[in-house]
């Protein structure tokens, strides 16, 4: 698959879950790239901005199968990865599988969920795979998991440890529309939802195509540099307990080889890297308290990194 056939691709599925998302286009083009690399995104924000919508959206627009959870503390890991149930006719056990087998998982108040039931879904996320009772089963490709998070109640929540943090590829947030795009949603839904109409734009083997075919964008020896720069800026900085884990930089390299692919560009620039910093690391830092009282968050960190650390000169 050549960088063209990826730009169209991405360009394609943006288009078409942006006749639902109205005005959120650097929130649909993440998600895109978190899709194309692979990786899970965890949403934050206030409920009823379009969480549920986005991640349906992007189910119907690659034509996958769309499951949601709804994360309760009374939930079990056997809820969602599935168990064995006794069949009258074979009079023997077969498996049931749980809604963790779809292409995309929408998982709804991650963070109300005991830590056993994130435990299973951490390993359905790093493994793509699910195991019940002694037994490992893979899940189907893609397989893209979106994670919404309540920040204003936190009220019988069990906060996500920071090792499920790590996991998840990129964090966004929504944000309440403009005006204009808070008007033109009332017309658009005022008959019925748009979201009937999104239809499949890509076949789920082409985007398996294109996953593999990200990674094989081009990179230069000084933008790998750079990206190590950004990440070990995290950590010295002090203005947090905690900077960005390895896997920060692995991923930080993936998004940008991603930006590069859906643009249509042959090679990861430095601004590829700026761009996707933000997202890719900010949820990865542990701010220290009194930072994070005046209003400083992660993505604010790795923004005052990425200014103070001198990009390097574009190269093919």
């Amino acid at each position: 698959m050549t960088v063209n056939d990826i730009s169209q691709l991405a360009q394609s599925v943006i288009a078409e879950v942006e006749r639902v998302i109205v005005g959120k286009r650097e929130t649909v083009e993440s998600a895109v790239l978190t899709m194309l690399c692979e990786g899970h995104l965890l949403i934050e924000d206030v409920p009823g901005v379009g969480k549920t919508t986005l991640a349906k959206a992007l189910s119907r627009s690659i034509g996958g199968e769309f499951r949601r959870i709804q994360f309760t503390p009374d939930l079990l890991p056997s809820d969602i990865t599935g168990s064995s149930i006794f069949n009258q006719d074979t009079r023997d056990f077969e498996f049931r599988p749980g809604p963790l087998f779809a292409n995309v998982v929408l998982v709804d108040e991650v963070n109300r969920a005991t830590p056993k039931t994130q435990s299973a879904l951490l390993e359905a996320m790093e493994e793509r795979q699910v195991s019940s009772e002694g037994v490992s089963r893979g899940l189907p490709r893609p397989f893209f998991v979106v994670a919404t998070q309540n920040n204003i109640e936190m009220t019988g929540t069990y906060p996500l440890p920071e090792a499920q943090m790590d996991r998840f590829f990129a964090q966004v947030r929504l944000g309440y529309p403009g005006r204009a795009d808070e008007a033109e949603m009332l017309i658009q839904q005022q008959v019925a939802s748009p979201l009937e109409e999104v239809r499949p734009v890509v076949a789920l083997e082409r985007l398996v195509e294109a996953q593999a075919a990200v990674r094989r964008i081009h990179v230069d020896s000084k933008v790998r540099e750079y990206v190590v720069d950004i990440v070990r800026a995290t950590r010295e900085s002090s203005l947090v307990h905690l900077g960005s884990s390895p896997r920060g930089s692995l991923y930080l390299l993936h998004s940008a080889q991603a930006r590069a692919a859906m643009m249509g560009a042959e090679f990861v620039r430095p601004d590829d890297v700026k761009a996707c910093a933000p997202m890719v690391l900010g949820h990865r830092l542990i701010v220290r308290g009194e930072v994070r009282a005046r209003g400083t968050l992660g993505e604010d960190i790795v923004r005052q990194a990425v200014d103070a650390i001198p990009a390097p000169i574009p190269v093919a």
